[in-house]
């Protein structure tokens, strides 16, 4: 029996196949490149399987197998196949061959690789492009690209993978990677798997739950609050503004085996695309790592001449999403918020959120929002990350949970965590330990057992609703866990003895060298 591929050798494997592109193309730009490539790759070797079963089953007569293959989760045609761009590979009009392969394979696949506008999810990307350098240059970085996935250590077909998530986690790994290279531009839209990890568990969803992510990137930690479920039995739904990052979410999907995700293209507070009729559509759960403190989020003029045109104005929001009040336009942290909690179902809706600190305490309007979400006992846990977990920002982060069902509970839960993580070269990381930490206390308190009160020193307190109300609904964590460490009395004393002792080394040494010098004659 053939020794099966595990995750480690794919990783490995699509991490080598970008050194085509390092060092003279941007990670921001390439990526998209070889997650394409992953794509294509993985789709041709399923094909490949399920078409040499179907042979077996129908006794290698070809027509019968190729009808069955019509009624397979991806239909994919010959010219898209990546054999057939890899006997390609030497051709002049390589580029071009690779773009219209993905063109048919967005036809032959209307249903899933089309958005509900009509866009096609491999619509932003180029293979002809001159990112990828002059003709000559741009056509051995494809070639290279090709003979890459060419490997057997690629050969993504399900008979010879050591389990089923493995392309899915090799597809995670890459975006993870190619987030931490580079920085803000790629990282923008990736949360670090542990962040993700937390999230889920705190949030966890019961089975049949409908799931959200309102900016769901390339929905990492959409799949991360599914997989936590712990049954298939879930539903997937997802916004992203940046088309790029959109079509990536949509790949991840299928990777991952969630044909039945729903992935939207546009912008979540201007145009929700997620809607039933009229109305918003409600969710079990919403989970976000929305933008932080996004600028111009909101109003939308147009000035021509002396006619100016709004086309979208937060204070007329046709689903009164912003009733509580309407956030600042250069910080549109709590229009995301606002968009979770008016997207969950009442009495039972849940939302766990990534937002900076400033939330938690600027004031002006987003003071009374916060007030109003108290004020209405819809937010249940405060807990404060540490710095230098996400990319592209060094800046602390706290997460918000929203629970629609506390009941009679009015308390809320504080948890300071900045102290607790793993120090790495360039990131911080959360290890099991941590989250464990954090998510074991939330739970306590979720299920009434903490009392209000320091629940552990340094680390977690339960307010009453009128301490908060005290602070003036400043959530700002230090206010009600107390981080203080005092610092050790000074013996006046024994630190007058050292430097008296010290003085006298320095004498002796002194001494010393003079001597030396004279020694010398200097």
């Amino acid at each position: 029996m053939a020794i099966k591929i595990t995750q480690e050798d794919i990783n490995n494997a699509v991490w080598k196949a970008c050194d085509t592109f390092r060092g003279s193309i941007d990670p921001s730009v390439y990526k998209d490149y070889v997650l394409t490539m992953l794509f294509i790759k993985y789709l041709s070797d399923v094909h490949d399987d399920k078409y040499e079963a179907y042979l077996i089953k129908y006794n290698g007569e070809h027509e019968r197998a190729k009808r069955a293959m019509q009624h397979e989760r991806f239909v994919v045609p010959e010219n898209s196949h990546f054999r057939f761009l890899f006997d390609s590979r030497n051709e002049a009009n390589i580029g071009e061959l690779i773009n219209i392969a993905l063109t048919d394979l967005e036809e032959a696949n209307r249903e899933k690789l089309y958005s509900e506008d009509g866009a096609g999810i491999f619509q932003n990307i180029d293979f002809n492009n001159s990112k990828l350098g002059e003709p000559k240059d741009k056509n051995t970085r494809l070639k290279n690209l090709l003979l890459d996935f060419n490997q057997d250590k690629l050969d993504l077909r399900p008979s010879h993978l050591d389990g089923n998530d493995i392309i899915g986690g090799a597809y995670m790994f890459l975006i993870e990677r190619f987030a931490s290279d580079a920085g803000k531009k790629a990282g923008e839209f990736f949360t670090p798997k542990e962040v993700s990890k937390l999230i889920a568990r705190l949030t966890k969803s019961k089975p049949g739950s409908h799931i959200c992510d309102p900016t769901c990137g390339s929905a990492s930690l959409l799949i991360k609050a599914g997989n936590e479920v712990g049954s298939p039995n879930f539903s997937l739904y997802g916004q992203e503004a940046n088309g790029s990052t959109w079509a990536l979410a949509v790949m991840n999907m299928f990777l991952h085996g969630f044909d039945n995700a729903t992935i939207r293209w546009g912008d979540t507070i201007r145009n929700p695309k997620l809607k039933e009729g009229d109305s918003l559509m409600k969710f079990d759960t919403v989970v976000a790592n929305p933008p932080f403190s996004l600028d111009k989020w909101g109003k939308v003029e147009d000035k021509e001449g002396d006619k100016t045109t709004i086309s979208y104005d937060p204070e007329t929001d046709q689903y009164n999403r912003f009733w509580r009040g309407v956030p600042p336009k250069s910080k549109g942290d709590w229009a995301f918020i606002t968009h979770m909690i008016e997207t969950t179902y009442e009495g039972a809706g849940k939302v766990g959120v990534v937002v900076p600190h400033g939330v938690l305490f600027r004031g002006a309007s987003e003071g009374k929002i916060r007030r109003k979400t108290i004020e209405e006992n819809i937010l249940e846990a405060v807990i404060g990350l540490p710095s230098n977990l996400f990319f592209g920002t060094g800046i602390p982060a706290a997460i918000l949970i929203f629970n629609k069902g506390k009941a009679e509970i009015t308390n809320v839960l504080f948890i300071d965590s900045s102290q607790h993580y793993d120090s790495a070269k360039n990131q911080n990381k959360l290890n099991d330990t941590h989250i464990d930490h954090i998510v074991d206390t939330y739970r306590k308190f979720n299920s009434g057992e903490l009392q209000a009160g320091i629940i552990e020193d340094k680390f977690s307190y339960v307010a009453t609703f009128e301490e908060i109300q005290e602070n003036d609904f400043n959530l700002n964590i230090p206010r009600y866990v107390d981080t203080f460490e005092e610092e050790a009395e000074v013996d006046i004393a024994a630190v007058q003895q050292e430097i008296n002792s010290l003085e006298d080394e320095l004498k002796t040494v002194q001494k010393e060298m003079d001597k030396y010098l004279k020694e010398l004659g200097a």
